[in-house]
């Protein structure tokens, strides 16, 4: 008795050689504007919290990355030179650049740096383009999109275990160390029930009719959708507050804190200062006080 199968030839390709017949499929890579979705977003998110892209601060010991942060976000606050803030602008945007921050905080950074700009513009327009308000507005702006960027550099390259760990070796209070640990960890779990509840409401919803003028009914139907969606949001969170809790203790939060020494020299001994935390430190140093002495001098 003999069987026969058939197969499709734009899904089979049999080499001319003696063999089994091979399947080819054909995949297109998501790139640009498609990969922006829910699911890539929250993964994205995934990876700032708990991940690192392996730039040069993450390779560095937990309490240099703090003292690095600190150093770059007191910076431009001591001076209203618009050349000092350009420089310490463009060092952290190096700084940033080189610790493989995600595309999803630079779109971020970028969008929210656009809108500041425009903002610049319209109101220098109002003042009757006085040079005097421009600088002023445009000094406010280097000054927090250097403490921005100072920011994703040093926290993106920590994930919540090293961070918390150099926090309690600055003898921070063990309850701002569970506090991060625990922030961390509730960042998969805000975005997690966000989306169900936002899917739970689209499922139910009536669709609406059309997209309407600019958008309008589309707009307007998202913004209700987040606004009936916070309070479950809170309440389902809440229920697995104690879940996380307990999760973080059975851990050890606790007795490696400040409730044992022994306990908290054992959770510490990984962390280790080297020379090259040390010239971290020295070349920021040395560069704030060069982009202060350009500021003198020009």
């Amino acid at each position: 008795m003999s069987t026969t199968s058939a197969t499709s030839p734009a899904t089979t390709a049999t080499s001319p050689t003696a063999g089994p017949a091979t399947t080819t499929t054909t995949t297109k890579a998501r790139s640009g504007l498609d990969r922006a979705s829910v699911e890539w977003v929250k993964l994205e998110l995934m990876r700032v919290a708990y991940a690192t892209r392996g730039g040069f601060l993450a390779r560095r010991d937990p309490r240099a990355v703090i003292f690095w942060y600190v150093l770059c976000a007191l910076a431009p606050w001591f001076t209203y030179d618009t050349t000092v803030l350009a420089i310490l602008f463009a060092g952290a945007l190096a700084c940033a650049l080189a610790a493989r921050i995600g595309p999803l905080l630079l779109v971020l950074f970028t969008v929210g740096l656009v809108g500041q700009g425009l903002y610049l513009l319209v109101i220098a327009l109002v003042l009757g383009g006085d040079p005097g308000a421009v600088d002023g507005l445009l000094q406010i702006t280097l000054k927090l999109g250097t403490l921005s960027l100072a920011s994703m550099a040093a926290f993106v390259s920590l994930d919540p275990e090293k961070l918390s760990d150099g926090l309690l070796a600055l003898r921070a209070p063990a309850v701002v160390g569970f506090g991060v640990s625990y922030g961390y960890r509730m960042v998969p779990l805000l975005v997690d029930e966000f989306q169900t509840i936002v899917d739970g409401h689209r499922l139910r919803g009536t669709p609406h009719q059309g997209h309407g003028f600019l958008g309008y009914r589309t707009a307007a139907r998202i913004g209700t959708i987040a606004v009936q969606s916070f309070y479950p949001l809170m309440l389902n969170t809440a229920k697995r507050t104690r879940t996380t809790v307990e999760a973080l203790e059975t851990r050890g939060f606790t007795v490696t804190g400040s409730a044992s020494t022994a306990g908290r020299s054992l959770r510490l001994a990984h962390l280790r200062l080297t020379w090259a935390d040390g010239a971290l430190l020295l070349v920021t140093a040395v560069v704030v006080a060069a982009a202060y002495l350009v500021g003198v001098l020009v």
